[in-house]
């Protein structure tokens, strides 16, 4: 992502030479306990620098131009640091797979202490709006008193969009994530919604960390909500200058990474002025293994502000197939020329 509404990677610092990146590459594949946005395992990239610990998990599906700022993020965890906190925790929302209504119990149950807010996940390719208000009800039967935020991930419609949030509001949403896929869209849902006089918040995602401009949905007032990732926009510093300049609301949400991942999101979130919501980083219990010990979790509803680092037992019990490794390696390499060429 190169936008001049952005600083340089690394505070203007040059990047650390390639093989300096690639001696410390660790690659793991870790199954997750239920699937999550299609992914029923999860690889990524451990690297290791001289400021500590950090994961390169752009989704496979990401090219090179795409995936680099995931790269720029983990070479700023592992080379730079972050940046000093402001808390010494931070509070998370469960998060709530797409799951049929009778599995949502069994997902409850991987959490520790009590929930006090909880993403749910909706509009799963292949599943309808009813499905996704059974899990909704399940949710809010199952905790009265929490808060409740639905993510679309862009897979609804406007009419879609309109219909499903319209018949939530007795559910009492926090927010609605992405339910369409532009930021024009977004604007018009956030209108009909207003007219049929629902208030359910509007947060904007996929329209931030994969626009040319992560700026312009608050240029548009399309979203009450700007939801943010730090490894989708280049690092912690990226990001804290994204929600500096879009003058919203933030949380700070997850790419589905292990505890090592995890930990750069807890640095932003630490970093910021204010946290109204609950964040999305509570998302290691949705895998059945992690890469440190002990995992960086919550419990009742935050997670501690500290260093992780890498378990050299569990990045063995973990390691990829040497194929994977190759095509991890190579796909460093990529991002890499991509970094040296901005």
């Amino acid at each position: 992502m190169h936008t001049s509404n952005l600083p340089p990677f690394f505070d203007g610092r040059p990047l650390p030479p390639l093989q300096d990146i690639l001696a410390g590459v660790h690659v793991v594949e870790i199954p997750m306990r239920v699937k999550f946005r299609g992914v029923t395992s999860r690889q990524s990239a451990l690297i290791h620098g001289p400021a500590g610990w950090a994961e390169f998990a752009a989704f496979m599906e990401y090219g090179a131009e795409e995936a680099s700022a995931w790269l720029a993020a983990a070479v700023e965890a592992a080379w730079l640091g972050y940046p000093e906190p402001r808390r010494t925790e931070v509070p998370v929302n469960a998060t709530m797979p797409a799951v049929a209504a009778h599995e949502v119990p069994g997902v409850l149950a991987n959490y520790e202490g009590e929930i006090h807010e909880i993403k749910i996940k909706v509009a799963e390719s292949g599943q309808g709006v009813d499905e996704d208000i059974a899990r909704v009800a399940a949710v809010r039967a199952a905790l009265p008193q929490a808060r409740l935020k639905v993510d679309a991930n862009m897979g609804w419609n406007h009419d879609q969009a309109v219909d499903a949030l319209v018949r939530m509001a007795e559910f009492d949403l926090v927010y609605a994530e992405q339910p369409v896929s532009t930021a024009e869209g977004l604007a018009r849902v956030r209108e009909e919604l207003r007219r049929r006089g629902v208030g359910t918040l509007i947060a904007a995602d996929e329209s931030v960390r994969k626009a040319a401009d992560p700026l312009r949905v608050a240029q548009l007032g399309a979203a009450d909500v700007l939801v943010v990732k730090a490894a989708p926009l280049g690092g912690v510093r990226r990001a804290r200058e994204v929600v500096r300049a879009a003058g919203l609301p933030a949380v700070v949400s997850s790419a589905l990474e292990t505890s090592v991942g995890i930990r750069a999101g807890v640095a932003l979130a630490a970093s910021l002025d204010e946290l109204p919501f609950g964040c999305g980083l509570d998302t290691v219990s949705l895998m059945a293994a992690d890469t440190a010990a002990p995992s960086l979790r919550s419990r009742d509803g935050v997670i501690q502000v500290r260093d992780v680092a890498a378990d050299e037992d569990l990045l063995g019990t973990w390691a990829a197939s040497p194929q994977v490794t190759a095509w991890w390696r190579r796909r460093i390499e990529e991002c890499y020329r991509v970094l040296s060429d901005a």
